[in-house]
């Protein structure tokens, strides 16, 4: 039986070259023979992606540190950071009080400053009682607010001893100072305000100040017998006096 399934030969060229044109499909044949296959066909080469800049290196090979205040590639510049404001510093404290304060006792006020809004005197400390009960009986400061001191360790005048004054009818507050030796006295200021005893007795306690003419100096916060003033910037913040701890507690300091 004859092959139905056969696809008849093309008639010759006329050229008698049997061979079709490279491209075009032959007479009977699917032009889908001739097509080129996926596995014939080169996939196109992608772009390779852009390099990245690699940062500046040092010669350990490690990245290069950016200059204090550079921003990074691209990025705006950072503004300069503003300069620090100056702190407060003292100005002189001018008043009618302070003129005749210095008229009468000249370089015994050794300065009269405010600072912050806070007035405060310097006065020789062999001035000191006499500059305070004339505050409180001409000036009206009728009020002592407190008597304490700060330690400078390094100071050959070590201590600031200071009172705190309040005058009622003025509705005013100062401060009074005199700088004194660790050996050196200061004159009890109870006989101008009945309030200065116990805070003397404290100022006493806290940092071995003693005030000459005081009733009844002793200890008004640590027992009798302490050894050390615990204000004092040379005593340790967790310091005891371990023999009093060991004789009156019976147990070791630090318990």
């Amino acid at each position: 039986m004859p092959d139905d399934n056969k696809t008849p030969a093309p008639p010759p060229r006329p050229d008698g070259d049997q061979k079709s044109q490279p491209n075009a499909p032959q007479t009977g044949q699917s032009s889908v023979e001739n097509l080129p296959t996926k596995a014939d066909e080169k996939p196109a080469t992608p772009a390779p992606p852009p390099k990245a800049v690699a940062p500046a290196q040092t010669p350990a090979g490690k990245p290069a540190a950016a200059a204090p205040g550079a921003s990074p590639a691209g990025a705006p510049a950072k503004p300069a950071a503003p300069p620090k404001a100056a702190g407060p510093v003292p100005v002189p404290w001018d008043s009618e009080m302070v003129k005749r304060l210095k008229q009468r006792y000249g370089s015994g006020i050794r300065e009269a400053s405010s600072y912050l809004g806070q007035n405060y005197m310097i006065v020789d400390r062999t001035l000191i009682h006499e500059i305070l009960q004339l505050l409180c009986e001409d000036e009206q400061f009728d009020y002592c607010v407190d008597v304490t001191a700060v330690h400078y360790p390094q100071r050959e005048q070590q201590f600031d001893v200071v009172w705190i004054l309040y005058s009622f009818p003025r509705n005013e507050r100062i401060r009074v100072k005199t700088l004194i030796r660790e050996t050196e006295t200061v004159p009890s200021s109870v006989d101008i305000w009945t309030t200065a005893n116990w805070l003397e007795r404290e100022c006493y306690d806290m940092f071995g100040i003693s005030f000459e003419g005081h009733p009844d100096l002793r200890r008004i916060l640590l027992p009798d017998g302490w050894k050390g003033h615990p204000l004092r910037k040379d005593y340790g913040i967790i310091q005891q006096d371990k023999e009093w701890v060991q004789i009156n507690l019976g147990i070791e300091s630090g318990q």
